[in-house]
C-alpha cells in the first residue's frame, strides 16, 4: 500500500499538477512530434524515483515512464473531439493499472485470486451496477405511466443529466449506509430538496411535484433497499 500511494501521489503531480494547459495543448498539435510528451514522460520517471527512493527498484521509474509514454503516444495519436473524454478516462485507468501491476509484482502476496474474486468484492460489485443504469430503467418504467406536462419542458437542460444525478445519489447513499453514516442519507434529501425547490416554484404544476417525489424517493428507496441488503448478506 506505501509503494501504491507513493507511485499514486508522483502520477497526480506529474499529470496534474506540474504538467500546464501549454504542455497539453502543444502535445494535442504535435503529438509524437512534440518535446512537452518527453517531458512529461522523464518528469514522471523523475517523480517516481523520487518517491520510492530506493536504488534496487530501479526499475520501477524505468517501467513508469516507458509505459506512461506509449500510454500518452496511444492517446494523441487516436484522439479525436469525439472520443477526447473517453480516452482521458482510459489513459488515467491504464496508467493506475500500470502502478498496480508494479505493485503485485514488487509484493504478489499482498493480493491474492481470494480477494480479487471473493464474496466479498462480487456483493460490492454487484450492488453498484444494480444502483446505475438498471435501476435508472426501474425507475423510469415504474413511473412512465406519469407524463407531466409543464412549460419546463421547453428549457434547456443537460442531456441525460437527471439519469447521471440519481446514479450519483444512489451510490452515495451506499457508501454512507455501509459505512454507518445515516446522516449523510438525509443531508442528500435535503440538498436536492433545495435544488429541486427553485424548479417547481416555477412550474407551479401540482403533477410535476408528485412526479418529482415519487421518483425521488423511489430512488432512495430502492438504494436504502439495496444497502441492507448488502449489509445483511455481507
Amino acid at each position: 500500500m506505501e509503494l501504491f500511494l507513493k507511485l499514486f501521489l508522483a502520477h497526480l503531480l506529474g499529470d496534474f499538477t506540474f504538467q500546464s494547459k501549454k504542455w497539453v495543448a502543444k502535445k494535442e498539435e504535435k503529438k509524437l512530434r512534440s518535446g512537452k510528451l518527453y517531458l512529461h514522460v522523464l518528469l514522471h520517471s523523475v517523480l517516481a524515483a523520487l518517491f520510492v527512493w530506493d536504488i534496487n527498484l530501479w526499475y520501477i521509474p524505468l517501467i513508469i515512464g516507458i509505459s506512461h509514454f506509449f500510454i500518452d503516444a496511444g492517446k494523441l495519436l487516436f484522439q479525436t473531439e469525439n472520443n477526447k473524454r473517453l480516452l482521458f478516462f482510459v489513459d488515467q485507468i491504464l496508467h493506475m493499472a500500470v502502478i498496480l501491476i508494479i505493485c503485485l509484482l514488487n509484493n504478489p502476496s499482498i493480493i491474492t485470486i481470494e480477494d480479487i474474486f471473493g464474496e466479498q468484492f462480487l456483493l460490492i460489485v454487484s450492488a453498484v451496477i444494480f444502483l446505475t443504469h438498471p435501476t435508472s430503467i426501474i425507475i423510469k418504467t415504474l413511473i412512465s405511466i406519469y407524463t407531466p406536462k409543464t412549460e419546463m419542458d421547453k428549457g434547456d437542460s443537460l442531456e441525460n443529466a437527471g439519469k447521471y444525478i440519481g446514479m450519483l445519489e444512489r451510490l452515495l447513499v451506499f457508501v454512507f449506509i455501509v459505512t454507518n453514516h445515516w446522516e449523510g442519507v438525509g443531508f442528500l434529501i435535503a440538498a436536492k430538496s433545495i435544488f429541486r425547490f427553485s424548479d417547481l416554484t416555477e412550474a407551479k404544476d401540482r403533477k410535476l411535484t408528485e412526479y418529482i417525489l415519487i421518483g425521488t424517493l423511489l430512488s432512495f428507496g430502492i438504494a436504502i433497499m439495496a444497502s441492507l441488503l448488502f449489509i445483511f448478506f455481507s
